[in-house]
């Protein structure tokens, strides 16, 4: 699961159920059920014991170092641009807390190794270049609540990811620095308090399945770069 357990289990019973769930509470189960959190790559990744393991986990580490390795992220651009002052001190948090999370990727990125050699590189090049820019679309978004939207689904989507991240490390023989994104209940916090009309919860959704989409997308990928270099 993308967040912790307690109120992501209570908005996937009552989504089961059919029953009327909060856009916090929804956004919170598209996280969880939209992500890579249940990718079978993401799981490969984890659980990779094999000799070709440490290149895999490198070309992960790369890709996704392309992705959110550059600075200004998207966290930190939403919050320049940010004119809504009940989500500024969120993203504030936030934005704090990524960078931390992107200075472990960088380092884990060059702890690593070169990227692995994969045929069709230009084609890998081509759609880290999308997801880049579209992670910037969302993040410069004049739509209220769309850069928000993406911002708490990437917070949410770290949380699997920064697994695989703490499995790099430990076969690099780095220490993995504690989380200290914002909470699951801080996330609800925020979306209830700005999300107080249909459009700006529309743009939240859509903020936040766009970043989940650009996430899955990268992981298919990475599946599909393991499969061209033979690791499958």
């Amino acid at each position: 699961m993308a967040f912790n357990r307690s109120v992501g289990h209570q908005a996937h019973h009552r989504a089961m159920a059919a029953q009327p769930v909060s856009v916090a509470e929804a956004q919170l189960f598209r996280v969880a059920g939209d992500g890579p959190a249940r990718h079978p790559h993401l799981d490969a990744l984890l659980g990779a014991s094999g000799a070709h393991a440490g290149r895999d986990l490198a070309d992960a580490m790369h890709l996704l170092c392309s992705l959110h390795g550059r600075h200004p992220g998207l966290i930190e651009v939403a919050l320049q641009r940010c004119a809504e002052e009940r989500a500024h001190s969120w993203l504030a948090h936030a934005a704090e807390a990524f960078e931390r999370e992107r200075l472990y990727l960088v380092r884990l990125t060059s702890a690593v190794g070169p990227l692995p050699s994969t045929p069709g590189a230009a084609e890998t090049e081509a759609g880290l270049q999308s997801a880049r820019h579209a992670l910037e679309t969302l993040a410069m978004s004049e739509r209220s609540g769309c850069a928000l939207g993406a911002a708490t689904a990437l917070v949410g989507d770290w949380r699997p990811m920064r697994r695989l991240l703490d499995r790099a490390a430990a076969r690099a023989g780095l220490d993995c620095p504690p989380l200290s994104l914002p909470n699951e209940a801080s996330v609800v916090a925020v979306i209830s308090q700005v999300s107080n009309d249909p459009a700006t919860e529309r743009a939240l959704r859509f903020g936040s399945e766009q970043l989940l989409l650009q996430h899955r997308a990268v992981f298919d990928l990475l599946e599909a770069r393991a499969e061209a270099r033979g690791d499958y």
